[in-house]
């Protein structure tokens, strides 16, 4: 009898090892719902997401992660790692709150607070139904958008027939004999999503930095690079220029600038003019630079500067 309880035992601690870790193979990797199988691994979610060429981006800044399990789970825990090796659990445990049933946790975590740029990393999920950790990869995008623009202003027959001067707004290409041409324009991480171009003849802005006191007497828009387009025709005077990039996560740059367009015997041509901007536009707008190439209007809007003048990238740029 002894013996036969012996047996039984043995059997049952056997049964215990398999139904633990029989489900799920140490070291394998998922996507989109970690390692190991979909029920014991559960789904994870970033509220800023966003699947880009097979990866996913994250903009930097708090965000919200969600677990969700197919069964009602716990304990559960949740790690953001700053790098692609599980060496124990490098990073920080995120705080997770459950709903009633346990099958889907949310807790919060600023992203890219510890490493800015364009950095890949894994976010853990832990339970006691996993031998080894879910794994999901992730890459923060904490840069924005840029551009390097010429401007050209034409007041030809065949321009502007009525009278005027049309201004054309390109974004620069710059040319190599041994390497591949350089597109200025773009963004080094997520990729960019869109642009517009507001042009207007009143000053727009309010106390608040809202441009919505004047309606733009231009506008145009686009998903991609290159930038190009050229506007209607214009009279001599006073313009107001805004134009906002924005990125796959949702990382924004905007820039505002004035000019003054001239017509003279020789021609159209263009002068900076002073902008004074509310103080409430300090947080909104970024700096650029202005410059002039041939004669023509140069501006570089390139807030962490990734460039340089020839838009290659910078020590510390991607």
């Amino acid at each position: 009898m002894k013996k036969l309880l012996l047996v039984l035992l043995v059997v049952a601690l056997a049964s215990f090892l398999f139904v633990g870790c029989f489900a799920v193979p140490d070291g394998a990797e998922g996507e989109g719902e970690g390692e190991g199988e979909a029920e014991i691994c559960p789904t994870v979610s970033v509220a800023s997401q966003v699947a880009v060429g097979g990866k996913t981006y994250i903009k930097g800044g708090k965000q919200e992660i969600k677990v969700t399990f197919a069964v009602p789970t716990e304990p559960v825990s949740v790690y953001v790692g700053w790098d692609l090796r599980l060496n124990g659990f490098p990073g920080e445990e995120v705080v997770m709150y459950p709903n009633a049933d346990k099958t889907i946790y949310t807790g919060e975590f600023k992203f890219g607070d510890e490493n800015e740029g364009c950095n890949e990393a894994y976010i853990y999920v832990e339970t006691c139904e996993t031998c080894a950790a879910c794994k999901y990869p992730y890459t923060v995008d904490t840069y924005d958008p840029y551009v390097k623009l010429e401007v050209t202003v034409s007041g030809e027959f065949e321009d502007c027939p009525c009278g005027g001067c049309a201004m054309t707004i390109t974004s620069v290409t710059e040319e190599s004999v041994c390497d591949p041409d350089v597109v200025c324009c773009g963004d080094d991480c997520s990729g960019l999503a869109s642009w517009s171009f507001r042009l207007f003849d009143e000053y727009p802005w309010n106390v608040c930095c809202d441009a919505g006191c004047e309606d733009p007497i231009f506008e145009d828009s686009g998903t991609d690079c290159p930038i190009t387009f050229t506007t209607d025709c214009l009279d001599e005077g006073i313009y107001y220029a805004i134009l906002d990039l924005v990125d796959n996560v949702g990382n924004e740059t905007n820039a505002a600038g004035a000019f003054e367009l001239f017509r003279d015997v020789e021609g159209c041509w263009l002068g900076w003019a002073e902008l004074h901007l509310p103080e409430a536009c300090d947080t909104v707008y970024d700096d650029f630079w202005w410059d002039f190439n041939n004669g023509d209007p140069i501006v570089i809007i390139d807030p962490d500067e990734t460039m340089d003048v020839n838009c290659f990238p910078l020590v510390g740029g991607v």
